[in-house]
């Protein structure tokens, strides 16, 4: 259903190109105006609005299969993955090179999603509902692994991923390695490490920003679950932009209020003063105002460089979210979750 071949187009397609044809696909998200309408709507009136949209030709196909939440669940999925592989087939050059090292992240998404997925008995096609074929894997690869057993998948994966000795008792363990696999494998590339371009540089300031992100939601989490230092070490990863590896190993493991303190000598502490205390009891808001910076800032940076690798990470950042918010609504909606609650999750 998902399987379409990448094809590197031959020739070099200019930014100016690219951008252009981002900017149109940007135009089609959901404006910010149509969430408090989303929220006002049962999950089978979101299905029929979004299927007014960029959604429709995914849930007309996809309704032969499923209904409900389950029908909405699938259609953002199969979007996100065509529209993220329409990204590839239109790139060209360093943008294709920088977009493909990226989309790496589904990869490792879907192997967490389906280990996950067998180490707590879910069925297959509960399975199939988290996985987005927008990596290296298409859609029947996807639908092969999952049909085996763990053994089998951890066999199959092991040969380029860091699952040697794989424990489903250590899965918390082995998502980390994951992530940090991903991570320097990313950093590792030149656009990153070595960044020598405008658009190399932009792309590569735009990864280590999101390394921070990261870092700083396990760092609250942790000091919020008195964790110790070596293991928040141990979760930590490098290559950060403005949290190097001493900045962080300052900040594990000190008691929780005099780390929100020590947050306020950084840039990212501003999205969030009004909201990180001492005394706060859920991490939830501090987690949505991150992952707002890292929104506006690809936001705010696609303006001052219209014409490079940036506008293009600023649309696969706010489709992930609008797909990401369109999901917390219908799930939340279906399992009767108070509308506030549903709200405090999304990030607009």
């Amino acid at each position: 259903m998902l399987r379409i071949p990448w094809k590197r187009k031959q020739g070099s397609k200019s930014y100016a190109y690219l951008c252009a044809r981002v900017r149109a696909m940007k135009s089609k998200l959901l404006p910010k105006e149509d969430y408090p309408r989303l929220m006002n709507m049962e999950v089978a009136e979101i299905t029929r609005f979004i299927e007014d949209s960029e959604y429709k030709a995914d849930v007309d196909e996809l309704a032969q299969k499923y209904d409900g939440a389950n029908l909405t669940e699938h259609a953002l999925n199969q979007n996100l993955a065509l529209t993220y592989r329409k990204l590839l087939n239109i790139s060209a050059g360093e943008a294709h090179s920088m977009i493909s090292s990226y989309f790496m992240r589904w990869d490792i998404w879907n192997i967490k999603a389906i280990l996950r997925g067998k180490r707590y008995g879910a069925s297959d096609d509960e399975i199939l509902e988290s996985v987005v074929s927008a990596g290296q894997f298409g859609y029947h690869d996807l639908i092969t692994l999952v049909q085996k057993d763990t053994p089998e998948i951890v066999g199959i994966l092991e040969q380029n991923y860091p699952l040697t000795d794989y424990s489903e008792d250590r899965l918390d363990h082995f998502e980390n390695v994951l992530d940090k696999y991903y991570y320097e494998r990313l950093t590792g590339i030149e656009a990153v490490r070595n960044p020598k371009s405008k658009s190399h540089r932009l792309f590569s300031e735009m990864i280590r920003t999101e390394i921070d992100i990261i870092n700083l939601k396990t760092l609250f989490r942790s000091a919020k679950a008195g964790i110790s230092r070596e293991q928040i070490i141990g979760m930590l990863i490098p290559g950060g932009l403005k949290l190097n590896v001493i900045a962080l190993k300052k900040l594990a493991g000190i008691p929780f209020g005099e780390f929100v303190t020590s947050l306020k000598d950084y840039s990212y502490w501003e999205p969030i003063s009004g909201i990180a205390t001492e005394d706060m009891e859920s991490l939830i808001s501090v987690e949505i105002g991150l992952d707002k910076y890292g929104l506006e800032y690809a936001t705010q940076t696609s303006h001052y460089y219209p014409l490079s690798i940036v506008p293009i990470m600023d649309y696969i950042l706010s489709k992930k979210n609008e797909v990401d918010n369109i999901r917390m609504i219908v799930r939340g909606k279906e399992v009767g979750l108070p509308d506030d609650v549903i709200r405090s999750k999304l990030v607009l």
